[in-house]
């Protein structure tokens, strides 16, 4: 069995429908909001691309304000389809990454998170759930779809995890920067 290591040169972060009309229905939403913004902001110092989602936008809104601000410019892909490999131009954005590794955020856990994460594993990338930056509506849901993407091969992991693990070391450039936006 091969180790499966963060690096930051090799790394994607797909967040996946953030948005102001499934937010408000998120099982421990207010933590949700906090660890994505903070996993948002981390990305940023670390450099790490990043792709954006939102199902049926013109339904469900624009990305909460709070994770648009963390996350910086970005145009988001309004998609229809549940995994995000299944929106041909969001797809092709990901292959033209050029990165091995996806690390997955978003709601909810248990549909679009889920296929994405199937997805991205048949194809070949290997997939890093940040697990306190997904959730859904029920507990139940958010607990099988954990279930399910561990047994088909994802990595279960936190922000916090992620994001010294992308630094590397206390000496590393964005340490600082990475431990202020934890606290």
């Amino acid at each position: 069995m091969s180790v499966k290591r963060l690096k930051k040169d090799d790394t994607l972060l797909v967040v996946i429908d953030f948005q102001e009309r499934l937010m408000p229905a998120m099982y421990e939403k207010e933590e949700l909001e906090d660890k994505m913004v903070k996993l948002a902001k981390g990305a940023r110092v670390m450099g790490i691309p990043v792709l954006v989602s939102q199902q049926y936008t013109k339904g469900l809104g624009p990305t909460i304000p709070s994770i648009a601000e963390a996350l910086g410019e970005f145009t988001p892909f309004d998609k229809t389809s549940f995994s995000v490999m299944k929106h041909p131009e969001m797809a092709e954005a990901v292959r033209a990454a050029g990165c091995r590794n996806v690390i997955l955020a978003g709601i909810e856990s248990h549909i679009c998170v889920e296929q994405s994460a199937l997805d991205l594993l048949e194809e070949g990338y290997q997939v890093f759930i940040c697990g306190d930056c997904v959730s859904s509506r029920k507990p139940v849901d958010v607990r099988m779809a954990k279930s399910r993407m561990k047994e088909a091969g994802a990595v279960y992991t936190s922000m916090e995890a992620i994001l010294f693990e992308l630094c590397g070391g206390a000496k590393e450039a964005g340490f600082k920067d990475i431990s202020a936006i934890i606290k």
